[in-house]
């Protein structure tokens, strides 16, 4: 049994109450479960395929979820990126490699399902790009409509074309994502559309399993995991997540949990560093890494609460660090990923120049999109291909 309950002043909601934040005090909703009551040993979870729903004792849906197979991602050995970090235990978790190419399918299978145990008959979203393509095809997948809003110019074209091809009614505003958030927002509540950007709590359970695979993958507690920042959802969700498995006798201590965010847009940053209990937005976030262009994330809130108990950090890289690194990733370790996955590696790159993190530490960056998400940047960056005359000589010439 579990029930929502607010994080700032503790009221608690019904699970099939329809509501988003705390009607009392407008903060934000948690899922809470009575942990005694969950009766599973970790010797019954390993005999089950590594996925989202391996751990679905500690997830709300009831039924038969709606799946794409999602989860079960693979953890990687940086060895090269490491030896230069003078990092030897460096790892990446790809979320890239979900079945709609990024980390928002954990959530998108457990918040699609909910809406169905809810009898919500219309499913919508804002979106920096990788939301509405995991909601378009989850919401495909279920047979229910799906509405996405997008900011006019500024989400990369790989993921408009997979919302497009999944059937949602997309909606470019001329405005940015904090705008589009608070519209579609008024259009849920007003017209009965099921909202499932991270303000809603059931979609966060999804995320939180990336922090229950890495355990089972690397086979222990990591001394850090970072994460990259836009809306804050994912590194609250895997903090919540480890939270559970603390209480539940798996693990003995948390990772320190570190939030990485792109300098044209660091809210979370500022208020790590200037040590503020409230965010203030950034008004006008600008960065190639369009998955986390966002100034006012949502879940700020559970985000700093994630990174302060954990005795974690956040940093800010720039455009030219972020891009550096998806080329390093890409040449040095074989793994493609969109600018703001390579956000996190960037991030411990920066730590490491600034002395902020112990060489000995076992540190698992998650990388959140594919490379194949904005393949726009990545022909910007790379020279394009030399066009040759279809003989051997013109071939050899251009290969010396």
């Amino acid at each position: 049994m579990y029930r929502l309950v607010c994080v700032h002043c503790g009221a608690a909601y019904p699970q099939d109450q329809i509501i988003y934040t705390c009607s009392r005090c407008g903060h934000l909703l948690s899922v809470e479960y009575d942990l005694d009551d969950i009766e599973v040993s970790r010797g019954e979870w390993n005999r089950r395929p590594l996925s989202v729903w391996r751990y679905r004792e500690i997830l709300p849906v009831s039924g038969e979820p709606v799946t794409l197979q999602e989860g079960g991602t693979p953890l990687y050995h940086l060895k090269k990126i490491g030896k230069d970090l003078g990092l030897p235990e460096l790892y990446a978790k790809h979320e890239g490699m979900n079945p709609t190419g990024s980390f928002k399918d954990r959530g998108m299978t457990v918040g699609v399902s909910m809406a169905l145990e809810l009898g919500m008959k219309s499913v919508a979203c804002a979106s920096t790009g990788n939301t509405s393509a995991s909601l378009a095809a989850y919401a495909a997948k279920a047979g229910v409509p799906c509405v996405v809003l997008l900011p006019a110019g500024k989400v990369a074209l790989g993921k408009v074309a997979q919302a497009l091809m999944h059937g949602a009614r997309v909606i470019s505003i001329r405005g940015n994502f904090d705008r589009a958030l608070e519209m579609v927002h008024e259009l849920c509540v007003s017209h009965g559309l099921y909202l499932l950007n991270s303000v809603n709590p059931y979609r966060l359970e999804g995320q939180k399993t990336i922090g229950f695979e890495v355990i089972d993958q690397v086979g222990g507690v990591p001394d850090r995991m970072v994460l990259p920042v836009g809306n804050a959802g994912n590194i609250s969700a895997v903090y919540k997540g480890l939270k559970e498995f603390e209480a539940l006798g798996f693990i003995d201590r948390l990772p320190m949990m570190t939030g990485i965010q792109a300098a044209g847009s660091q809210p979370v940053v500022r208020a790590i560093e200037q040590n503020l209990n409230v965010l203030i937005p950034e008004s006008n976030p600008e960065t190639v890494a369009t998955a986390i262009r966002i100034g006012a994330p949502v879940n700020a809130e559970k985000a700093l609460v994630a990174i302060r108990a954990t005795g974690g950090t956040a940093a800010a890289v720039t455009d030219e660090e972020i891009l550096a690194m998806q080329k390093d990733l890409a040449r040095k370790e074989g793994i493609g990923v969109e600018p703001a996955s390579a956000a996190s590696v960037a991030g411990v790159r920066r730590l490491v120049e600034q002395g902020l993190i112990d060489r000995d530490e076992r540190i698992v960056c998650v990388v959140t999109g594919h490379l194949l998400k904005d393949p726009e940047t990545v022909v910007r960056q790379c020279e394009p291909p030399v066009e040759i005359d279809a003989d051997i000589s013109s071939l050899l010439s251009v290969l010396r």
